[in-house]
């Protein structure tokens, strides 16, 4: 991987992991359509880097709610009052929302690796995200705001994520998606899909951090990925910024037609380029 490559990508991944147009599916999409034969061992470095990046991105931006969150957790269990706090409360939520997509995780673990070496399947899996995307918009009703999410909301709105463990499939589309069907305003959906990616993407660099660990070209490579790993970060504090402000007065509709542009694209690269 050159330093231009890294920087390039690196941007790409601050862009869409927050916008709900899948970062997963463009950092497969995007070295195809560009010739650029990255080895394997190489991405998969890059990716769980830039991965941490953009945590540390939404980990900075929601920093005050986190702490908050953190606290009253900790006084509500040593109080034994674990739900009496509404920061508490969100908490737990978050925590309930994880557990579907660690399960999948696991559970389908070979299967997404296959799917991150095939562009058919990513532009497939994008039209699904356009077509989540669209449901949302049609059938979200849009009233709630986010002190009223229950556990039921929570554990839906982690299926959505769940399903997103595919490239192609939008996290942050999915679960905005799945918020807005429970009844939640757009920034409302949004707010909490960034914050219930923390835990996943956590366990997510701490699994792939162990990996990168036996890798003997680990620290040849560092000083390559570096530059892509603050872009990433920088462009992924942004990108939450502008979205929540965006979803204030405006739909999803424009990421759900990208979305099918870019999923037609590369379904057409995949059967007809040679």
């Amino acid at each position: 991987m050159t330093l231009f490559q890294s920087i390039l990508l690196g941007i790409i991944q601050g862009l869409t992991e927050f916008l709900p147009v899948s970062s997963s599916g463009h950092l497969v999409i995007i070295p195809h359509l560009l010739g650029w034969n990255i080895p394997a061992d190489e991405a998969f470095i890059f990716n769980v880097l830039v991965q941490v990046a953009t945590l540390a991105a939404v980990i900075a931006y929601f920093w005050k709610d986190l702490v908050a969150i953190v606290k009253a957790v900790i006084l509500g269990l040593v109080n034994g009052k674990p739900l009496a706090d509404p920061q508490a409360r969100l908490g737990w939520l978050i925590v309930a929302a994880t557990i579907p997509a660690g399960l999948a995780g696991l559970l389908v673990k070979d299967l997404v690796e296959q799917a991150f070496n095939s562009l058919l399947a990513t532009g497939i899996f994008l039209l699904v995200t356009a077509g989540l995307l669209t449901i949302a918009e049609r059938l979200g009703k849009r009233q709630r705001e986010l002190d009223s999410l229950k556990l039921g909301d929570s554990v839906w709105i982690g299926v959505a994520q769940a399903v997103a463990i595919f490239p192609g499939i939008s996290r942050s589309g999915a679960t905005i998606t799945g918020g807005m069907l429970r009844g939640l305003q757009r920034p409302a959906a949004a707010r909490f899909s960034f914050l219930m990616s923390i835990p996943i993407m956590l366990a997510a660099g701490l699994l792939a951090g162990l990996d990168l660990l036996d890798m003997p070209n680990f620290s040849r490579l560092l000083p390559v990925f570096i530059p892509g790993f603050a872009a990433a970060g920088f462009v992924g504090y942004l990108s939450i910024r502008w979205l929540l402000g965006y979803l204030t007065h405006r739909s999803l509709k424009v990421f759900a037609v990208y979305c099918l542009v870019i999923g037609l694209i590369s379904i057409g690269a995949s059967l007809f380029g040679g």
